[in-house]
């Protein structure tokens, strides 16, 4: 498992566009893709989770990578995440 913090720069967030990214990022890799914030968990593979989990600009989020191709989803996240997500 691999782990990382990354801030989101998003000045609306993960509003339903950039959550959409997001996911569509974390679909190409085979491994667990969660994240965490405060207490809660979201999976980044769902749109409705990753709403869920009420991500503002600024905001620090966990990503956490678990599987055959970890690191490269962990780097591809963190990159859409660092390029504000297609805003």
């Amino acid at each position: 498992m691999v782990t990382k913090k990354v801030a989101i720069v998003n000045p609306t967030g993960l509003h339903l566009r950039p959550a959409g990214n997001l996911c569509k990022v974390a679909m190409n890799y085979k491994s667990h893709i969660n994240f965490s914030y405060g207490d809660n968990t979201a999976n980044a593979k769902s749109v409705l989770s990753v709403l869920g989990a009420c991500i503002k600009c600024g905001d620090e989020i966990e990503l956490k990578c678990d599987g055959p191709d970890e690191e490269e989803a962990l780097a591809a996240l963190v990159e859409a995440i660092e390029s504000g997500l297609g805003e």
